[in-house]
């Protein structure tokens, strides 16, 4: 898992991108109509997620075509999942110290 999917995620206009793109494919012309924002701004926010691995682009005739990348999304979950199961179960131990201990 790469630390890019964090840094795009951090931002709130790359949640919102990312929102937009979970609906399908579109252009960052058509993203830039529903945000205000403008289109270079949403080009500049698509750039940093394709780097992160999140957004893949296809050139169709004359425009280009954004779409989700779910992978590391769900690398990302995976690992959060794994690292909130560990302090649970940290937690559980010190609550348990504690209710010993009283």
């Amino acid at each position: 898992m790469k630390n890019a999917v964090f840094v795009a995620l951090a931002d709130p206009m790359r949640r919102q991108l990312l929102e937009r793109l979970a609906m399908g494919p579109t252009t960052a012309t058509g993203i830039a109509d529903r945000f205000p924002v403008t289109r270079q701004a949403v080009v500049k926010h698509l750039g940093a997620l394709e780097v992160a691995g999140m957004v893949a682009k296809e050139r169709h005739g004359r425009e280009v075509h954004y779409r989700l990348q779910s992978a590391p999304l769900g690398e990302a979950s995976a690992w959060l999942t794994s690292l909130s199961a560990r302090w649970e179960q940290r937690l559980l131990r010190l609550k348990r110290y504690v209710e010993e201990e009283s």
